[in-house]
């Protein structure tokens, strides 16, 4: 009997209670409020807001507002500083940091002892439990699991507190016996220097009995890459035979799909999505002919949603779990054991099914690129392009921006296309200026430009005058509130531009 099996044997309680998903779905989520709320009850937040004496969902949504970022930023700066039961019970030692808001470089998430707990740890086992059930034959404990992390740092000067990548927060915390199964070593996973730490998981994985891998794509690639350069491999099979799985996260996959698939040609490989971000565990592929994903309902996270057609508006409609619909496009609203409370974490999704709730991603409530984990918002862009504007003397009429996605060699970039009113004197200082004011403004991006990793400097191309109106007419919105949009995930837009600037 392989290792596999007998550990196996470990999640089938837990497969079968997942099957709850599908027969008590609402009643899952009425638990984790009322849980929540009894815990928060004897908190700042908690007694501001009436948490003792709410029975129900109703109560909740009357007494709780809807949050953004800046109405609990103060709660949390608090909280960092070393307050207790401000938020959430207790003291919260650890935050996330993720990209910034309008206001800031960075935002920083609690991430607590019960939230790593209840969400975060146990959706990591759950995506295993889904795997292993729809893989009976898997072989994934009989070797290694790749796991990449990111690095953290100390909070101010409150003792046994850091911030850092929530991964950092993940391979920190987790169970010592877990480490017996993964690599790189721990100091390797935690170095800030992707270039150094790049090399050193490629150099100490290539002799490992490698079953699976976890990570976000963009930076995954970039450690697959030095493994073949290293190896002088041509396929990634030749030199790990067992892998598996790749289990990922974190940006689309489906723009590396055709890569990843070049890459690892054996047929036993698998590809399972997961929903994890600094808020929150929130989705896991539970069939892989199905690429939606059930939304996970019995962790320490409460959903309600905003439908897209009201977001931004005064006093939207906010429903719970059992109102939505599917087709439609909805922001998603979370309450956690981490204290967020009816916090809007930025994400869209849409519903595939209601029998049970699965569920697509569908972008950001704002124009975004975050093809990269980069999560540049057009505030960024914005405040970039003036500054750069001001110091050259230049001029931008109307502009776009758009991915570039990794070519053969991992290599990626952002693409602009300007119409400038003023031209400046020198394109290649204006792109210069413009990269480093968007390090500047998004930490986020900031990381992923590091020593050009995985963002190569940012490309700018010129249009003629005009084109963006002759784009605009061309479509039938020319003039009124259209416009085309600023930021764009995917290189639609941008290449109609590009085809018919050709034709100019």
């Amino acid at each position: 009997m392989s290792i596999t099996q007998i550990a196996g044997r470990f999640f089938v309680p837990r497969q079968k209670e997942l099957e709850k998903h599908f027969s008590q779905p609402e009643e899952l989520q009425h638990r984790v409020l009322a849980r929540l709320m009894a815990a928060a009850a004897d908190t700042e937040y908690g007694r501001d807001h009436l948490f003792g004496s709410v029975n129900n969902y109703e109560q909740f949504a009357a007494n709780c507002p809807v949050n953004s970022y800046e109405d609990l930023k103060d709660f949390i700066d608090r909280m960092r500083h070393g307050e207790s039961d401000v938020l959430w019970k207790g003291k919260v030692r650890w935050y996330a940091k993720s990209s910034g808001t309008t206001n800031d470089k960075s935002k920083f998430i609690p991430v607590s002892a019960d939230g790593l707990k209840d969400t975060h740890y146990q959706g990591g086992k759950d995506a295993v439990a889904y795997y292993l059930d729809n893989n009976p034959k898997s072989r994934l404990f009989d070797g290694r699991a790749l796991i990449l992390g990111g690095s953290h740092s100390p909070n101010y000067n409150v003792a046994n507190s850091l911030v850092g990548d929530l991964s950092a927060i993940l391979i920190e915390n987790i169970n010592p016996m877990a480490n017996l199964v993964r690599v790189p070593k721990k100091q390797t996973a935690l170095l800030s220097d992707f270039e150094v730490k790049r090399d050193r998981i490629a150099r100490e994985t290539i002799g490992k009995n490698v079953t699976n891998i976890s990570g976000v794509p963009s930076w995954m690639m970039s450690v697959l890459t030095r493994v073949m350069e290293l190896t002088g491999k041509t396929h990634l099979e030749e030199v790990w035979p067992n892998l598996e799985v790749f289990f990922h996260g974190g940006v689309a996959f489906e723009p590396y799909r055709k890569q990843y698939e070049q890459l690892i040609t054996s047929p036993k490989m698998h590809y399972q999505e997961t929903y994890n971000a600094s808020e929150g565990f929130f989705g896991i592929q539970n069939d892989p002919a199905d690429r939606s994903m059930m939304l996970m309902l019995d962790y320490g996270v409460f959903y309600e949603f905003i439908p897209m057609d009201e977001f931004g508006k005064d006093n939207p409609t906010v429903i719970p779990l059992w109102g939505v619909e599917t087709g439609c496009n909805y922001a998603m609203v979370i309450s956690t054991s981490c204290g967020l409370w009816r916090y809007v974490i930025g994400d869209t999704v849409k519903f595939t099914s209601t029998k049970p709730y699965k569920f697509v991603i569908t972008g950001r409530t704002k124009h975004f690129i975050n093809a990269f984990g980069e999560e540049l918002i057009v505030d960024n862009a914005d405040k970039a392009l003036t500054y750069v504007c001001n110091e050259t003397g230049a001029a931008v009429a109307d502009y776009t921006a758009a991915p570039v996605f990794m070519d053969n060699n991992a290599k990626c970039r952002h693409q602009w296309l300007i119409d400038f009113a003023v031209e400046p004197k020198d394109i290649s200082t204006f792109a210069t200026l413009l990269d480093k004011r968007l390090q500047q403004l998004n930490s986020d991006y900031e990381a992923k430009r590091y020593k050009d990793i995985t963002l190569q400097p940012l490309e700018i191309v010129v249009t003629r005058r005009g084109l963006f109106d002759e784009w605009l007419k061309m479509k039938g919105k020319l003039g009124g509130q259209h416009k085309v949009p600023r930021l764009s995930n995917s290189r639609e837009i941008i290449e109609q531009l590009l085809t018919l600037n050709s034709r100019g």
